[in-house]
C-alpha cells in the first residue's frame, strides 16, 4: 500500500465508557454505521476524528499565536457529546495503536478510558444500535478487532482499583 504523504496522520480518540449498574460492570458499546469507511457494521465503542476545527477558532492557550493546549481532550469530548449524547467523567488514557485505511490514509488512535456520570444514549449518524454489556457479552457482538481486548485491560485497571 502506497502512503502519499508520510508526514500526515488521521488523529482519532476512542473512549470506553463504563458504569456498575446491577449487572456489575458494563460497557457502552456503538454498531457503526453501513456508510462508514472504515469498518462499516462492526461494534466498537465511541469515538472519532480531531479536527482542526477543535482548536483553531479558539483562543490560542500559549503566547504564541498558533499554539493550544488540549485539542485532543476537547475533541473526545466533542465525540462523546455528538456520538451518545453522554457526560463522562475524566478521560484516562490506556493506549495507542496505528491502522492504515483503506484509502491509504494512516490513522493513529489513542484510546481513554471514562466512568458514565449521565444521560440518556443519544446517536448520531455514525451508529445504528448501542448496547450497555459485561465483558462477557461483548462477545456476542462482531467487534472490530482489538476492541475487546481493550475492554478487558480497562475491566482489570478498574477491578484492581478496589
Amino acid at each position: 500500500m502506497e502512503i502519499k504523504d508520510k508526514e500526515l496522520d488521521r488523529i482519532v480518540t476512542t473512549t470506553i465508557i463504563y458504569k456498575k449498574d446491577k449487572n456489575g460492570l458494563t460497557f457502552l458499546i456503538t454498531k457503526r454505521s453501513p456508510h462508514k469507511k472504515v469498518y462499516p457494521n462492526k461494534w466498537t465503542v465511541p469515538g472519532g476524528g480531531l479536527s482542526t476545527d477543535d482548536y483553531v477558532n479558539t483562543p490560542s492557550t500559549t503566547k504564541s499565536e498558533k499554539s493550544w493546549y488540549g485539542a485532543l481532550n476537547n475533541s473526545l469530548l466533542r465525540e462523546i457529546k455528538e456520538e451518545v449524547g453522554l457526560k463522562i467523567g475524566k478521560p484516562e488514557f490506556l493506549l495507542d495503536m496505528t491502522f492504515i485505511r483503506p484509502d491509504g490514509i494512516p490513522v493513529i488512535v489513542f484510546s481513554y478510558f471514562a466512568k458514565f456520570i449521565s444521560g440518556k444514549v443519544k446517536l448520531d449518524e455514525d451508529a445504528t444500535e448501542f448496547a450497555w454489556s459485561t465483558l462477557k457479552e461483548t462477545k456476542k457482538y462482531d467487534l472490530i478487532d482489538g476492541i475487546w481486548e481493550e475492554l478487558r485491560d480497562v475491566e482489570k485497571i478498574l477491578k484492581s482499583r478496589k
